[in-house]
């Protein structure tokens, strides 16, 4: 039976040529689309929440067949604002909601489904290009976080093919690809350290949305950068690599790199290490996703420069698990198994939306997770469950969370 992570070169799975995109107004959205014009892909079907200025943008560029927004309300002032413009290219159909985003990612002709909407929304439209045996651009963790299990068994069932765009798990799938299976050890994923790296759990209890928020290396999008802040995204990505590499959560570790120039590294039997080394640049593993089993030549201006005086110093250290014990939870979540890991991810978007909204403080997300896993730690039985279950629980969870912080949250979900 065929991997879904593909390991070779040599495996049938198609160049990109016609694209739909989930999330196409979040940065990986954004920057797929600047891939897209740079290397002539077909954009066929784009979806977001309710950033419809930037969305009328990419209509009026890449002309889709089809759009989706996050609900009815939205979908009627896109409708009446692209009737205003005039449109020089086909108007899209335009759709909203869950039965939206599947349509982006069931869309026909489509050989090629970026999932980039952020948080457990994106998995109901995953699973749909799942089912149609499409290659999946993953850049939406949570999909695997929550659902590891089921995507897996769906993808190996209808033939679909999954490649990681997080530039840690695509940095370790290229370190695999055309190696013998049982050949590596460990993988190690490394970590910028975000805007606390150093600081002590009582400094931590006093820092600021704002201050969470001034990532050192990266632009990305409020949650995850909060994520990165709190090191919940690299728990996150344990967890999907326990299931993208099928391997033990003791064989994953985390490193710190403040430099943010090694995307990752894989050790193998033999003592080597390989490692991937680029840019703090996303385009690179979207590239990479999009143009295999191809390697396909981009402008130098891309290539990383060992002599550059920005890029004169790599180092490593071991992250601080007392301090931050996201990564410590995360391997609990695997654990436990069954649904702890969605537990885990359900209660960590629930802290870190009440953050944002300043209704705790950094260090309670540590709390709120960690009682999440205690109090829901019977959802370890609970194996193959179905996405209406996991939606369910999901929402049990977020509510149970905002129930005890801040109950008026609990009427948007």
């Amino acid at each position: 039976m065929q991997s879904v992570l593909p390991l070779s070169y040599e495996t049938s799975v198609s160049k990109s040529q016609c694209l739909s995109i989930l999330g196409s107004t979040g940065s990986i959205g954004i920057q797929t689309l600047e891939l897209a014009k740079e290397c002539s892909y077909q954009v066929e079907a784009l979806s977001c929440n309710r950033n419809i200025d930037l969305l009328i943008q990419q209509i009026e560029e890449f002309q889709p067949r089809l759009v989706s927004v996050g609900d009815a309300e939205t979908a009627w002032e896109l409708k009446e604002r692209l009737a205003a413009i005039s449109l020089t290219g086909r108007e899209p159909e335009i759709m909203y909601g869950r039965e939206g985003n599947c349509a982006v990612a069931g869309c026909s002709g489509v050989d090629t489904v970026v999932a980039a909407i952020v948080g457990f929304a994106g998995l109901e439209a995953v699973l749909e290009a799942i089912r149609l045996g499409r290659k999946i651009a993953l850049a939406n963790k949570e999909t695997l976080v929550a659902a590891g299990e089921l995507v897996m068994s769906e993808a190996h069932r209808c033939g679909a093919s999954i490649i990681p765009v997080d530039s840690e798990h695509s940095a370790i799938w290229q370190c695999l690809l055309g190696r013998p299976l049982n050949s590596w050890k460990r993988i190690f994923l490394s970590c910028s350290g975000g805007p606390f790296l150093g600081c002590s759990r009582e400094e931590l209890k006093t820092v600021k949305v704002k201050d969470a928020l001034k990532h050192p290396t990266w632009e990305m999008g409020a949650k995850i950068t909060i994520d990165s802040a709190t090191l919940m995204n690299k728990g996150l990505e344990i967890i999907e690599a326990y299931y993208l590499f099928e391997t033990a959560a003791e064989n994953i570790d985390v490193v710190i790199h403040p430099q943010s120039l090694v995307h990752s590294m894989l050790s193998f039997k033999d003592g080597s290490v390989m490692a991937v080394i680029g840019s703090p640049d996303m385009k690179q593993p979207i590239h990479q996703a999009l143009a295999f089993p191809e390697i396909a030549e981009r402008d130098e201006a891309y290539a990383y420069d060992p002599f550059a005086p920005e890029n004169a110093m790599i180092t490593f250290e071991k992250p601080e698990e007392a301090v931050f014990p996201s990564l410590r939870m995360a391997r609990e979540a695997i654990r436990g198994g069954g649904m702890l890991p969605l537990a885990y991810n359900s209660a960590n978007e629930a802290a870190n939306l009440l953050f944002r909204r300043g209704r705790i403080s950094f260090v309670t997300i540590f709390d709120i997770v960690a009682k999440v896993l205690r109090e829901f730690h019977n959802l370890s039985s609970v194996k193959m469950a179905s996405y209406d279950d996991m939606i369910i629980i999901h929402e049990k969870i977020m509510a149970a969370v905002f129930e005890s912080y801040a109950p008026e949250f609990k009427h948007s979900l």
